[in-house]
């Protein structure tokens, strides 16, 4: 007999898993970092004028968007005339005043109710009167604030 046994098992060793957690929570913290939130599913389609002129909106104040345009593929069954979108609904020109309502009484901050920005987000085959009616309710709601959206580039560029 021999004094010293073989080995007969080859198996790995085991994989040290203490750094695990430590890698678990740097890759979470990473996805919340670069993870952006969409505000709001387009129900409409909007296709935004270009513009030789742009100005950033300060994200300090408080922004909110009317979107309006023709409805989206899939809702083609609402028709082909430009409609509103608030949030994420579908919403007639008279729902433009609770909307804003809505808004205000949903700001944290007292002293930001006044600096409330509506920002229309218009297809540009919209139907420039339906921007009319939107701002007359606007002026009704007493949100005297507007932007209006476009997409940025050189309009001399089409």
């Amino acid at each position: 007999m021999s004094k010293f046994k073989s080995k007969k098992d080859n198996a790995l060793p085991a994989v040290n898993t203490a750094s695990l957690p430590d890698i678990v929570f740097m890759l979470l913290f990473f996805f919340m970092v670069v993870t952006v939130m969409r505000e709001d599913t387009l129900l409409i389609e909007n296709r935004l004028p270009l513009a030789d002129q742009v100005e950033k909106l300060e994200k300090k104040y408080p922004i909110s968007y009317i979107y309006a345009g023709k409805p989206a593929k899939g809702y083609e069954n609402l028709g082909t005339e430009a409609r509103l979108q608030l949030n994420d609904k579908f919403a007639d020109i008279e729902d433009i005043q609770a909307f804003i309502n809505s808004e205000r009484a949903a700001i944290a901050r007292e002293e930001l109710v006044d600096f409330l920005t509506v920002s229309l987000k218009v297809d540009k085959e919209a139907n420039m009167g339906i921007v009319g009616d939107i701002k007359k309710e606007l002026r009704k709601a007493n949100a005297l604030k507007i932007n209006y959206s476009v997409g940025t580039g050189s309009a001399l560029d089409n």
